[in-house]
Order: C-alpha cells, then sequence, then structure tokens
C-alpha cells in the first residue's frame, strides 16, 4: 500500500465501518498494515480483498489515487504464506506497463509482506540479466515485470511460466496506449488456465473489454469510483493562450509557476520531445526541473523520481507513460503544457496532487486550436473549469504562428545540424568523385595477344563489359608470355578463357 492507498477525502465509502481486520488478512499482514498508519480500507480494498482470498478473479475499474496496488498485493501475500517456489518457475506474476510503477509494486511487496519468508523478483529494463536471471534461478514467489522484458528471459530460457498461479494486469488501458496487447496475449497464453486473473484499468475501451472476456473467468467487477470525476480537493484552472506556438507557451507556463507558491510540482507534456526541451528552457530561466520519459537511461529516471520525492528536485518535467501511477504522496501543482490527446488523461494528470484530502491545484494552458480538447474534458468531468488571468502570461503570440507542433528552438536547432551534417556529406560525395580519373575512352589498341574480328574505333566503342573483359585478357597476357600453361587457352586460341580443353562447341568463334 502506497500513499494512494487512502481514499481522498470527499470519497464515497461503500462500508464506512469495516476495517482491515474485517476483511480476512493474517496476523502477520495486519501487523505490517498497521505499523504502515492505515486503519480504513478504501472502497476497491474493501470489496477486491476478501473476493480475492476466495480465489475469484477480478476484474477492477480503478483509477490512480484509489489503492488498487495494496487491493491485490495485501491478499496476494497471504496467498503466498503457503507454499514454496521452485526454480525458473515463479508462483505468481505481476504486469505493469512501466519500470517505475514495477519498482513500486515491488517496494509495497518489501513493506507489508515483511513478516513472511517471501522471494521476490524485478524484470524491467535498465538492470543486467545476469542479476535477474541468478534471482529467477533461485525461485521466486512474486515476479515483477514489464511485458518486453518478461518475454525477453522467457525467449532466453531463462523463465517457465507454467507454475503461474495468481496472474495481476495493472494499469491495462495504458498497456493498450504503450502497444502492449499482443504481449499479453502472448503471456496469458504462457501461463496455465487454472490460474486466478487481476485486472485492473482505469478505463474499459474495446481492446480491454475483448481481453478481459477472453482470458477471466466469471470474475467480480469492482468499480471504485464513477469514471473520469475528479477530486474536489483540486483547484483547476485553465490560462488561455493567443497562439499555440512553443515560445508562447513556454512563456505562459513559466508566468504560472511563478504566480503561484509552488512546493512541487509535475509538468505533463503530450510528446517526448517537449518533456526535453521545456525542461531545458525552465533550466536556463533559473528553475529547478528534470525530465522524465521513457527513452531515458533506467538509473537516470530512478535517480530523477528520487531527487523529486526528497524534495532535492521542485518541478518534475513529465510524459503521460513516464508519471502514470507514480507514487509521489505530496505534490502541490500540476501543470499541463497544453490538453492531454484524451479527456480521461486530464483526470489521471491532475489526480498526482490533491491526494489524501490534502489540497491541490492544477493549470491547463489552453491555445486557440486546443479549443476541442477543453470541450471534451469539461464535458468528461461535467463541469467548466474556470479560467484564470495571471501576469506575465503573453497577450500576444511571441512565436512564428505557423509552428503549432510545439517543438520548440532547440528542436529546430538540432535539425538544422542534421540538415547541415547531411549537405556536408553529401558534397564529400561530390568531391571525391569528381576527383576520381575518368574512365578511358580511348580505343582498346589491337594486339596479337587480343586479336579482333572488327577494327574498334571511336565511333563503335566496345561495350563497358566486354571492355573489361578484353582489359583483363590483356593482363593475363602480359603476365604469361607467348607461352601456352597447361589447362589454359593460347593467345591464338578462342576467346573463352577457363574453359581449358572442355570448351562448349556453342562459345567456339566460328
Amino acid at each position: 500500500m502506497t500513499s494512494e492507498d487512502t481514499a481522498p477525502e470527499g470519497a464515497e465509502t461503500a462500508q464506512p465501518q469495516i476495517t482491515f481486520d474485517d476483511l480476512g488478512l493474517s496476523e502477520a499482514t495486519l501487523r505490517a498494515v498497521k505499523e504502515g498508519g492505515y486503519n480504513t480500507p478504501t472502497p476497491i480494498q474493501a470489496q477486491a480483498i476478501p473476493e480475492v482470498l476466495k480465489g475469484r478473479d477480478i476484474l477492477g475499474i480503478a483509477q490512480t489515487g484509489t489503492g488498487k496496488t495494496a487491493a491485490f498485493t495485501l491478499p496476494m501475500i497471504d496467498i503466498l504464506a503457503a507454499g514454496r517456489a521452485r526454480a525458473r518457475m515463479p508462483r505468481t506474476l505481476i504486469l505493469e506497463p512501466t519500470r517505475e510503477l514495477a519498482a513500486q509494486v515491488a517496494e509495497g511487496f518489501d513493506k507489508y509482506g515483511k513478516y513472511q519468508k517471501l522471494t521476490k523478483a524485478l524484470l524491467i529494463g535498465g538492470v543486467s540479466f545476469g542479476d535477474q536471471d541468478a534471482l529467477l534461478a533461485r525461485g521466486v514467489d512474486v515476479l515483477i515485470a514489464t511485458p518486453g522484458r518478461l518475454l525477453d528471459h522467457f525467449e532466453r530460457g531463462k523463465l517457465l511460466l507454467n507454475g503461474v498461479q495468481v496472474m495481476v494486469v495493472d494499469e491495462a488501458d495504458r498497456m493498450l496506449d504503450m502497444g502492449f496487447i499482443p504481449d499479453i496475449e502472448r503471456i496469458f497464453k504462457l501461463t496455465p488456465f487454472t490460474r486466478q486473473t487481476l485486472f485492473f484499468s482505469a478505463t474499459m475501451p474495446p481492446e480491454i473489454t475483448r481481453l478481459t472476456e477472453q482470458f477471466l473467468s466469471s470474475p467480480k467487477r469492482i468499480e471504485a469510483t464513477r469514471p473520469a470525476t475528479t477530486a474536489t480537493t483540486i483547484e483547476q484552472r485553465v490560462i488561455m493562450l493567443p497562439g499555440g506556438d512553443p515560445r508562447t507557451r513556454r512563456a505562459a507556463l513559466r508566468a504560472a509557476m511563478t504566480s503561484v507558491n509552488v512546493r512541487n510540482g509535475i509538468i505533463f507534456c503530450n510528446r517526448k520531445t517537449d518533456v526535453d526541451v521545456v525542461a531545458l528552457s525552465l533550466k536556463r530561466h533559473g528553475f529547478n526541473a528534470a525530465p522524465i520519459h521513457g527513452d531515458l537511461d533506467q538509473s537516470v529516471r530512478t535517480k530523477t523520481l528520487d531527487r523529486f520525492r526528497s524534495g532535492e528536485l521542485t518541478f518534475l518535467i513529465a510524459s503521460d507513460v513516464a508519471a502514470r501511477g507514480l507514487d509521489v504522496p505530496d505534490v502541490s501543482h500540476v501543470f499541463n503544457y497544453e490538453p492531454p490527446r484524451s479527456p480521461d488523461d486530464y483526470v489521471h494528470r491532475i489526480g498526482r496532487t490533491g491526494r489524501a484530502g490534502k489540497q491541490g491545484a492544477s493549470f491547463t494552458l489552453v491555445a486557440p486550436q486546443d479549443k476541442k480538447s477543453l470541450d471534451a474534458i469539461e464535458k468528461l468531468t461535467g463541469k467548466p473549469i474556470e479560467r484564470a488571468v495571471i501576469e506575465g502570461v503573453p497577450e500576444a503570440a511571441i512565436g512564428d504562428p505557423r509552428d503549432t507542433g510545439g517543438r520548440g528552438r532547440r528542436a529546430e536547432e538540432l535539425k538544422k545540424e542534421h540538415s547541415k551534417r547531411i549537405s556536408e556529406k553529401k558534397q564529400r560525395f561530390v568531391k571525391r568523385d569528381s576527383e576520381r580519373p575518368e574512365a578511358s575512352t580511348e580505343p582498346v589498341k589491337q594486339t596479337e595477344a587480343a586479336p579482333s574480328d572488327a577494327p574498334r574505333t571511336e565511333e563503335a566503342k566496345p561495350a563497358p563489359r566486354q571492355r573489361a573483359r578484353s582489359e583483363r585478357s590483356d593482363r593475363g597476357d602480359r603476365n604469361s608470355g607467348a607461352e601456352k600453361r597447361p589447362g589454359t587457352l593460347a593467345p591464338h586460341d578462342n576467346d573463352a578463357p577457363g574453359f581449358g580443353d572442355n570448351m562448349p562447341a556453342f562459345l567456339k568463334r566460328k
């Protein structure tokens, strides 16, 4: 259980009187939970934990901040208390879309399974295969992995999935966005059909629905909250921009960040290229900021996230995939560099703040071309978002009005540098070709060593292939002299070198 495991203030609970003591958890697990400072479960925990302990499949419609991680972690700890892992055959499998989420779930098992003797392995990219192979070889009770790295180990013969008793698919809709659904289907087919499946998703698009119908058996459906609701503890604002070019957006973002007392904040961008450009721009203007997205090395991502959690880093610039479900317990502000592509993502983004009953605030930059996205967000949340007027926001577009892609100056500089390198490379090739000696157009001299049926003139040059053969013949004759070597043709023999006395009749010159 993490900080997301406390229900937001004002959230409706099904049975407020229920405590963790009523859910059927073991004494060892309850002891760890109470030491973590928790006594009352969130609605999804209260509904899911007893059903998981009964062995039922679960379909959880759960957003970030509802406590779903503990809803499957706590009962799994008790299920695994009986039994023993075998080499290369994990007993349970948890699939996460990102490395950060996988590491977060692993921390939960460490914290709440400390009184159970459980073994676990974390299979994520950016970590050596050798260390992970060693853990698998000893046998693990809990295997937490991203789909790609899991299949890498399986294909290398280091992992068997026919011993999986419980399988968890977390953040399934994000798996869909990242293109992992074919991998998920393959992994399902590699596990026993008798497994217990716990499936969680914030939304249920048709592809996810098809997956649950194919691989879940009479699941217990649990909806933690009404889809696409925002916490009442978040103060939401929209900043209208005169244009959507990158310079205007970055100037407005800086104005918004300095207009309020920000303890720490997350800036969301739709594209990874924007993440890097915005982070660089903010650092140049004196902000304590750093980027985090999927293209960065795992060690860099982990270090950046640790700095943000500890308070050493004030601003985290992130893509949706990198920040989905991150356990950062106390974020004061969220800034949307532009509205997200999906209105559902807006709910997930601003859900990073205002958690556990604390107050939070969000600002979204909206240019004229973003109006449809804003309309979709307000339709989904069921209420208009208040417009904010902030000093320092440009009153007129300050960048190229044709540049609406948000690429930024640095991206343009990189593009120009790349074009310059390509141009220089082409020039080098042209210069090299111009310095090469031209192929001779002189007629081939007739010698006794290279007889011909007709004289060759400028008007009747030999074809390139014929000329090359003639030149090779000249070189061979000069090296061999007038003698005929065994197995070769003498200069006065028919022109078919290489056949010796066995030359086919159709090649002999008439």
